[in-house]
């Protein structure tokens, strides 16, 4: 696991660096002020605790805005830029759902991302969470500490690692005043100290829905033990871990807890169930979805907002296939093409598409209108040549041009899935037979009713 450093621009062009090392559910790292993305994986215990995070994992990690391999020169400091960071980071991954990390004055910005996106943050772990920054902080000690970095740097970066780690070893010591030293100038750490003693994620605390990890040492000097309970109080699905000792790197001292973590995060993952795999001459129920004048909203909104709308239906699709065993086949950018071993979680999948989008544009300055067809048959499966499983046929044909068929928000299916669910208790309102393209005899649609009650319509 060797990370490589690239680099994404953040909303107010400010350079990001950051590394992906290995694969699987990705997990994001917001860290410190006090650490230092290349330098920590230098570091052998640093490194054996990201290694062991990280396995079966892609590790996310990057450097805060003004330090390390990240752009020196900044003016914004505030919560929102550094919140700003997280969202250029993951939509430059391309990330749908991740976990999230957020350790000390990293955590409030990890907080404050959940807070604001929970569509995409799936569980979320704190390191030394405090609600407010000025209940842990004296003024008077603030202001000591500033102009002591101001005085002397080198003396200040003693004292912070003092702090860091109380009990030593005198090693870790050195070496943690020596990645300030290298990684962050006296001037921006004095902001940065400000801004962890000033920051006030009270108001974002209870607005977090994913489930959160907060972890605390009994010893911590920096943060009391109480801040991160007062934390953990405040998120509704929370749950509070004391650890023993007094250092508050995260990275180092006893990583035991490391266990903790990879089962918290692995919890939700287990129950969720797999998509069914594709198999050649199968019988499959096939869905596509497109989104409503994706090329008008682009010409109105510009290609960068109009990308931000189809990433929400990206994430409010593949939310819903995970939760219904649907295999996603591919995407074409505005829309996705997915196969269901079963009609009824097709149908089900697509209801809980529509709802979720309905429940969004309620609330949403721009609404995305999300057309919906679905047909079943036996379609070809073929391996493309970097191995990825598409369909080809009738079946699929069919089901592409139902979807061109119908409005946004509505459900389009033909009689072969109406049939196949027969009974379970789905409603229908028959739309008449409709001409296809590219197909001679015209087909019978059906509009999957889930607005309202109502009886099926033959």
């Amino acid at each position: 696991m060797e990370p490589q450093i690239r680099f994404c621009t953040s909303a107010d062009g400010t350079r990001i660096a950051y590394s992906t090392v290995g694969e699987g559910p990705p997990l994001v790292l917001v860290p410190s002020w006090g650490e230092n993305l290349e330098l920590d994986w230098q570091h052998p215990e640093a490194r054996a605790f990201l290694e062991s995070l990280g396995r079966g994992r892609l590790l996310v990690g990057f450097d805060r805005r003004g330090l390390a391999a990240s752009q020196r020169e900044v003016d914004d400091l505030s919560l929102e830029a550094q919140v700003a960071d997280v969202e250029a980071l993951v939509d430059r991954l391309q990330l749908d759902r991740f976990d999230l990390w957020g350790g000390l004055d990293g955590a409030p910005v990890a907080v404050a991302y959940a807070a604001q996106h929970p569509e995409r943050t799936s569980r979320l772990v704190l390191w030394q969470a405090y609600p407010y920054g000025v209940e842990i902080a004296r003024p008077g000690t603030i202001r000591g500490l500033t102009e002591l970095i101001r005085g002397s740097w080198s003396l200040a970066r003693r004292t912070l690692a003092d702090v860091v780690f109380p009990s030593g070893p005198t090693e870790l010591q050195r070496w943690w005043a020596n990645v300030c030293r290298q990684s962050v100038s006296p001037e921006l750490a004095e902001r940065y100290i400000e801004f962890y003693a000033t920051v006030d994620v009270r108001p974002f605390l209870p607005q977090v829905k994913a489930p959160t990890l907060v972890l605390h040492r009994r010893g911590d000097r920096n943060v009391g033990i109480a801040f991160g309970r007062a934390a953990a109080a405040l998120i509704p699905d929370a749950r509070f871990v004391a650890l023993d000792g007094d250092i508050g790197h995260p990275l180092f001292g006893d990583i035991s807890y490391v266990e903790i973590v990879t089962q918290f995060l692995d919890e939700g993952r287990a129950q969720e169930p797999a998509a069914e795999p594709l198999e050649a001459g199968a019988f499959r129920t096939v869905l596509f979805t497109d989104v409503e004048g994706s090329t008008a909203l682009t010409q109105r909104l510009g290609d960068a907002r109009a990308r931000e709308l189809l990433r929400q239906h990206e994430r409010t699709v593949r939310e819903a296939l995970r939760s219904h065993r649907g295999a996603e086949v591919k995407t074409m950018g505005d829309g996705f093409m997915a196969s269901f071993t079963s009609a009824t979680r097709a149908l089900e999948c697509a209801i809980a598409m529509q709802r979720a989008f309905a429940e969004r544009n309620e609330s949403g300055e721009e609404p995305i209108m999300v057309r919906v067809g679905l047909n079943a048959g036996e379609p070809i499966a073929e391996d493309d040549p970097d191995g990825r499983s598409d369909l080809f046929g009738t079946a699929v044909n069919m089901a592409a041009r139902i979807a061109a068929q119908a409005e946004g928000g509505e459900v389009l299916a033909s009689d072969v899935v109406r049939q196949l669910v027969a009974g379970k208790r789905f409603l229908f309102a028959d739309r008449g037979e409709t001409a296809l393209r590219g197909f001679e005899d015209p087909v019978r649609l059906y509009e999957v009713r889930w607005r309202e009650e109502g009886s099926v319509t033959d």
